[in-house]
C-alpha cells in the first residue's frame, strides 16, 4: 500500500493577510447588502423616521 508523505507548506505572511482582508471586507459587504434591504422593506412597509 502507497503512504502519502505529509509536508508542511508555510504560506507568507502577505497571502495570509490578503484573504484574511478578502474575507472580511466580504463579510463588511454583505452584512451592508442585508441591512439595506432590510432598510427597504422598512420603508416599503410604512416604517418612515421622522
Amino acid at each position: 500500500m502507497a503512504t502519502i508523505e505529509m509536508r508542511e507548506v508555510k504560506s507568507r505572511w502577505y497571502k495570509r493577510l490578503g484573504w484574511l482582508l478578502l474575507i472580511w471586507s466580504g463579510s463588511v459587504v454583505s452584512l451592508a447588502v442585508v441591512a439595506s434591504l432590510l432598510k427597504l422593506a422598512m420603508y416599503a412597509a410604512g416604517m418612515r423616521t421622522h
